[in-house]
Parts: structure tokens; sequence; C-alpha cells
């Protein structure tokens, strides 16, 4: 059976891996973002997302847990006016971006790395690995409504955007602000599910290895 870890502890994540019916484990990485872009001197939001999956799947790839299996990392990074925004962990940071983003487009950049810990030449060849270690990134805009400062202050009181890319979420609270998304809504949650099937692809894999058959049916959900 193909495993599957996921280097993450974001329930969005999760949440969005396990409602498209894909069997994971979860692994956290140990890394020191900022210590990464010390290091690589990585400041272009797009190349930041993609250097940090890398780095967190690596991590989690050198662990014992993580042999026979293949790990993905994920990272989001939000593009605005120029600069890379992560976390802002505090709520002055937040007001202060959400009041300049009120009406205004950002682009989210979610990097994806995967790494094959797969034994290469196993005594089945049909349970190969294939050696990868890939990655790709994914970036949608991200167009914003006017926002008043009173419910800027209540969606911070929440407590939601404080630990999220940019400041903000497309399936939560957040979901109230965003007026459309140009591009894959998936990315802006934190992780593509086209572009993991990409790079399973070129890892030898098949989305469909790692289906449980517990997806939301969508023809269950009725309107009321």
């Amino acid at each position: 059976m193909t495993r599957l870890i996921l280097a993450s502890q974001s329930p969005a994540r999760t949440k969005l891996l396990s409602h498209a019916g894909i069997r994971h484990e979860i692994l956290v990485s140990d890394v020191d973002e900022d210590a990464v872009q010390a290091r690589y001197g990585v400041t272009d939001p797009h190349d930041t997302a993609l250097l940090l999956a890398r780095a967190k799947a690596e991590a989690v790839a050198s662990l014992p847990e993580a042999d026979g299996a293949l790990v993905l990392g994920c990272d989001s990074v939000f593009e605005f006016d120029g600069e890379a925004h992560g976390k802002p962990y505090t709520s002055n940071v937040a007001k202060e971006r959400m009041l300049r983003m009120s009406g205004a487009m950002g682009v989210l950049h979610t990097g994806h790395w995967l790494v094959d810990c797969r034994d290469t030449e196993p005594d089945d060849p049909a349970s190969a690995g294939s050696g990868a270690t890939i990655g790709s990134v994914t970036s949608a805009e991200v167009h914003f409504m006017e926002m008043t400062g009173e419910e800027i202050d209540a969606y911070i009181a929440t407590g939601e955007p404080l630990q999220c890319a940019g400041s903000f979420t497309i399936d939560g609270y957040g979901g109230a602000f965003i007026r459309k998304v140009d591009g894959d809504p998936h990315t802006v949650v934190g992780l593509s599910i086209s572009t993991l099937r990409g790079l399973l692809g070129q890892a030898k894999v098949g989305i469909t290895e790692l289906w449980t058959g517990n997806a939301i049916d969508p023809a269950e959900v009725r309107a009321e």
C-alpha cells in the first residue's frame, strides 16, 4: 500500500486531503523558516514558498518514520504590493495588512515538494520507488471586497487570521471578504490537489492509489 505523509500540521491541508478522499499520515517537520530563508537569501514570494516546502519535506523525509513513504511538504506565501506576507502572528500586524488589502488584490503562492522515500531496488520491482525529489508552485489571484474597520476587528478577534499566510482564509470566516479567486482555489487553502496529482505522476504513482473511497460525495449535499 502506498503511503503519503503530509509534512504539515495545518488543519486546513489535512481536511482538504481528507475531503478529496486521499489517505495520508501527518508528521510535522521541525523547520526554522526564518533560518532557512536567511541561509539562502530568498526574498521572492514565489521562490520562498517552494524553498520552505522543500525544507519541510526533506526534514521529514530524513526521519526513520518516513522510510518507504512519499513525503509532501507545503508552504504558502501571500504576495501583496511586491511584499511577501507570511503569518502575521499579532493582531496589530494582521490589522495593518487587512486595511491595505481591503478592496485590493494579491497573489497567494503555495509551494509543494514531494520526496519519494521508497526503496528504489526492492525485492518486488512493482513496488520500486522512483527516487524523485520534485516540486512545484501553484499561484492564485485573490480579490478582496471592501472591509470596514469593525469587520476587520471582529475577524481578528476570532483568532483565525493570525496563523494564516496573508492574514486570511478562504475556507473559514475570511471567505466573507473574498470577492473572487482567479486560479485553483485549493491553492488558497494551502494545497493544490491537481498539483499533487502531477507530482505523484512524476514519481510514477497514480493519485487513485491513495483514494480511501471516503471522499465527500457532492450528490449527498442537498440545498435546504
